[in-house]
């Protein structure tokens, strides 16, 4: 009888669809978005197929994203849209992320971090809000912030809320 191969036991790559509301340069490849996306899902022990899309975005459309879907008036760093499937429809689908680039360039200059680390954190962050972490109560925040920085810290990244 012949032998069968033995049964995938790891989980696929997440599909992250990436899309540029401004201009790409000066900004992380598509490959650091997926490898932090990765991350995340790892650090979270997601143990299966996973997909979702992150639109990079200017100050006009991440402040009326903020306004239209959280009511507040500004533009804002990451904003996270979980997918909401209807009831019986099994999709990996985890979601939308939005970021503002001219939001996460300030908040690094500002906060003296490498441009690209605060990248890798609001991507981390984003994505562990697509898998329904929250820091609404003081104890949600603790753990999200420890999870946040042990996934930033195997990635090579100091700790962000240092």
């Amino acid at each position: 009888m012949p032998r069968q191969p033995p049964a995938a036991t790891s989980v696929p790559p997440p599909i992250v669809h990436i899309g540029y509301a401004v201009s790409r340069a000066g900004l992380p490849a598509p490959l650091s978005f997926r490898h932090w996306v990765e991350a995340a899902l790892r650090g979270a022990k997601r143990r299966k197929p996973a997909e979702l899309a992150i639109r990079i975005v200017d100050t006009i459309e991440g402040r009326a994203l903020n306004r239209d879907y959280r009511g507040k008036d500004y533009a804002t760093n990451v904003l996270s849209f979980p997918a909401e499937l209807p009831p019986g429809v099994n999709l990996p689908l985890l979601g939308d992320l939005a970021i503002c680039a001219p939001v996460v360039t300030r908040e690094a200059a500002e906060q003296g971090k490498a441009a690209r680390d605060h990248w890798a954190h609001l991507t981390v962050h984003g994505v562990l809000h697509l898998l329904g972490y929250d820091h609404l109560e003081e104890a949600e925040a603790e753990a999200m912030e420890a999870l946040e920085t042990r996934i930033l810290a195997g990635l090579g990244i100091a700790d962000p809320y240092a």
